[in-house]
């Protein structure tokens, strides 16, 4: 009896571990992009970032192994919902699209949409009104690009790959400036980066980032959340938001 008893215990356990991940085993699958400081490759190749950590600590709370995949951003919906991946979990903007497609997470990181260009040009440029003859760049389906849009931007503009791609395009000269998180803008213009002589000016909105997952997937929303009180409530996620320059939504 007490054989039996261990058994259907250890069978509720793994029932438990699958429910975590749409995936059907042990694991969350989680979807990013390349985007520093959120998730970025470190010199030994490996991948890091505030978002990176942030959900391996999530993953030990919850018992899980995280497994991370790379998506494209534009079709990172149809990705979640083809159960090809269990959340998306890369800096992603709290917003009425989003919050359309997918069930969000609490947020936990404040966030702004900003213009970047080259330093020498920010002060010609005061407000997005001035800015509207620019040409401009953004990543496809980013909150960059909808706000470039929402502000009358885009008579000359030109969507990219990802945030990297829209840098590289004004560092290039195929575009005057770029819309991208100003999480990245910190980092990417720092003294000693391949960006340094650009700077960042207008914000053009104010938002916060959250995790996106199936609609159905409740338990698991529920339980990552509750994990996200956890982390916040023992030092953790302050420990990170100082680590990577972030200014936390909690």
């Amino acid at each position: 009896m007490k054989r039996i008893i261990a058994l259907l215990m250890a069978a509720v356990m793994v029932f438990a571990l699958c429910a975590c991940g749409g995936s059907g085993d042990d694991k969350l699958v989680i979807g990013y992009t390349i985007y520093e400081p959120m998730n970025f490759l470190a010199e030994d190749g490996s991948l890091t970032g505030f978002d990176t950590e942030f959900a391996e600590a999530v993953c030990e709370k919850l018992g899980v192994t995280p497994e991370f995949v790379e998506i494209n951003w534009d079709t990172k919906f149809a990705i979640l919902k083809s159960d090809q991946i269990d959340c998306i979990w890369n800096g992603m903007t709290i917003s009425d699209d989003v919050k359309a497609n997918c069930a969000v997470s609490k947020a936990y990181v404040k966030n702004a949409q900003v213009v970047v260009m080259a330093e020498d040009m920010i002060e010609k440029y005061a407000d997005a009104e001035s800015m509207k003859d620019l040409k401009f760049t953004a990543e496809a389906g980013s909150a960059g690009e909808a706000a470039i849009k929402e502000n009358g931007l885009d008579g000359n503009y030109v969507a990219v790959a990802t945030q990297q791609d829209a840098l590289l395009a004004v560092k290039g000269g195929q575009a005057d400036a770029c819309v991208i998180d100003i999480t990245m803008a910190k980092t990417m213009t720092k003294d000693g980066t391949s960006y340094d002589t650009f700077s960042y000016a207008v914000e053009l909105t104010s938002e916060e980032y959250g995790i996106g997952f199936r609609p159905e997937d409740t338990e698991l929303l529920d339980s990552v959340n509750a994990a996200i009180d956890e982390l916040k409530a023992d030092g953790t996620l302050d420990a990170l938001a100082e680590k990577y320059g972030l200014n936390l939504a909690l």
